[in-house]
């Protein structure tokens, strides 16, 4: 439908299943990508109790043009692709995992969307992971949402210069981020390509692992992620 485009793209699913699971961690992915590409990161950061979803876009892209142009450019795409994000949400909720316990994260695209909708519907969650990504609107927007992220811990990675992101809107966004209320960490990596680095899923990892301590497992192996 085009007024909803993503509101029948199905979830992937890997780990735990989620009525199962300690926790959860809804993974977006970037233009062009797809769900399975991103559901990937799980073997990668490899944590046990976890449930991790993807939902995937219709056509490969959340929306059409870059997370730069105007909002009203990109609709109806934004405003379905934060709804499906926000069903993804409720999937995990109704299998009696709590909000504060649900990471959202993305790459690129999928970063931005996940940066967005955490901004847009505040309130304590387990986290938000945005690589290479920020929040959505044209250069000189100001951002201006309510509410509170209640220490929310949220992790900005990205290279500088970035072909996609500039690192000013990172910047904006965590600096946003923590004006409301959450636990933000910034990382700038000088040289680093359009991809998600070792370092970036270190992080990742010591999030998501804080956010859902495991139950089953005193201790889970590290990322084998290779650049």
């Amino acid at each position: 439908m085009m007024s909803d485009p993503h509101a029948t793209q199905p979830v992937l699913e890997a780990g735990q299943k989620a009525a199962d699971a300690a926790g959860a961690v809804i993974l977006l992915h970037g233009r062009g990508a797809t769900a399975e590409d991103i559901l990937g990161l799980s073997a990668e950061i490899d944590l046990p109790d976890v449930a991790w979803l993807a939902p995937q876009a219709a056509g490969h892209t959340w929306y059409p043009y870059s997370f730069l142009s105007p909002i009203a450019q990109n609709e109806p795409w934004l405003g379905s692709a934060l709804r499906k994000v926000r069903q993804t949400v409720e999937q995990a909720e109704r299998a009696g995992i709590p909000r504060e316990r649900i990471v959202i994260a993305g790459f690129s695209q999928g970063a931005c969307l996940a940066s967005e909708f955490v901004a847009r519907n505040a309130g304590r969650y387990g986290g938000m992971i945005a690589f290479t990504g920020g929040l959505i609107g044209p250069p000189g927007t100001e951002f201006q949402y309510t509410g509170s992220l209640a220490g929310t811990p949220a992790f900005f990675g990205a290279g500088d210069p970035d072909p996609h992101v500039p690192w000013d809107r990172v910047q904006e966004s965590a600096s946003l981020f923590t004006s409301m209320g959450a636990e933000t960490v910034l990382k700038r990596y000088p040289g680093m390509p359009h991809t998600i680095s070792r370092a970036e899923l270190e992080e990742a990892r010591r999030l998501i692992a804080a956010a859902v301590p495991a139950r089953h497992a005193a201790e889970a192996p590290g990322p084998r992620y290779r650049d």
